[in-house]
Order: structure tokens, then sequence, then C-alpha cells
């Protein structure tokens, strides 16, 4: 069976913007399924991978999410203040030891029990970035600061608490509209009834 590897012949790789993080125009030679070969060009934006968590309160039932300013929701329409769950690019760190220090920056809790529970691609048609997916447990404990983020980076995060089932019901609401949150969100009310919980 032919490899992709073997489907693709990259041409001509062209950085066209290394202002923030790095867009190039890649153009390459695909061979279809019906045996001939196309050429297409392409953009991607490769600005790392990432990592996300929720976290959770097994007692009380409350996730912690943050609120922040987003430039690109703000100019396709949105207010631009999206709700999301804590998350980060790896840089040089391991998903795992990245999203423990994100998400004490972040929302002030240090997190328990934390666990992988999937990897995905979200934007595979541009972005090259690929996310590492957590859940964590948090009470009053385990907090540590404010959160808030670092505004040296240009971070001014609000710390959200509320109970599971209202998030969902703002994914419903559309009061919710990050990707990798009502991800995260459904996850986390998927693990709970198959443990015979309600979210």
């Amino acid at each position: 069976m032919i490899t992709t590897q073997e489907r693709v012949r990259v041409v001509d790789t062209t950085v066209l913007s290394d202002n923030w993080y790095v867009l190039r125009k890649v153009t390459f030679d695909y061979l279809r399924r019906d045996g001939t070969w196309q050429r297409q060009s392409r953009e991607t934006y490769d600005r790392g991978n990432g990592a996300t968590i929720l976290l959770h309160n097994p007692a009380t039932g409350n996730v912690v999410l943050t609120r922040q300013f987003r430039m690109p929701a703000f100019v396709n329409g949105h207010d631009g203040m999206l709700i999301e769950a804590a998350a980060g690019l790896l840089d040089q760190a391991s998903p795992e030891a990245r999203i423990r220090a994100e998400v004490e920056e972040e929302t002030g809790y240090r997190v328990r029990n934390l666990r992988k529970v999937f990897e995905a691609f979200m934007s595979p048609g541009s972005v090259t970035e690929k996310l590492y997916f957590y859940l964590g447990e948090y009470d009053a404990t385990t907090r540590i600061g404010e959160g808030g983020g670092i505004a040296e980076e240009g971070e001014d995060l609000e710390v959200v608490e509320m109970p599971l089932g209202e998030a969902l019901a703002a994914i419903g609401r559309g009061e919710i509209v990050d990707g990798k949150t009502i991800m995260l969100l459904q996850q986390l009310a998927l693990s709970q009834l198959s443990q015979g919980r309600t979210p």
C-alpha cells in the first residue's frame, strides 16, 4: 500500500510572514486516488503545539474557566471576549509540564489528579498546531494565587467558576464558543454520565 509520504512531493515552501508565528505557502504535487498527480498550494500557519485543561471540583460540580479578549474572534464579528479552558503553547516543555504551569498562571489553582484525555488538530486545513487535552481536579485548598495570566505577555484573564451544567447550557446559548473548551466540557459530562452521575 502506498504511504502518504509517497503521495506528496513538496515543490516549494515560501515564508509569507514570521512576525508573530510562521505563515508559509507550500506548493506540492499530490497523487490522487485515481493515479493522477495534481499540483496544489496551501498556506500553513505554524504556532507550535499546545495543551489545554479543564479544572473541575468533584465535590461541588463546578468547573474553572477564564474569560479573555481574542482579536481573531473580534474581527469575525464576535465581541472578542471568549470563555475558555486554560491553555498554552508548549514551547520546549512537555505537554504535562506546560499545562501544570499554565493552569496556575491563568487560574491560580494547582491541579490535582491530572489526566490526559486525547490529542487533536483543531484547524488542520490551515494551522499545524496539535493540542493535548487534559482534565484535572481542584478545590479551595489548591488555590495558590489570583491567576489572570502574565501581564508582560499581554494576558488579562478573568477567572470564572461555574457549575458544569451551567457551562453546558452556556454552549447551547452561544455564550461559550471556543472549540477546545466545548470539547473538554462535553468530555467531562460524558465521563460523569458513564459513571452514572448527572452533569
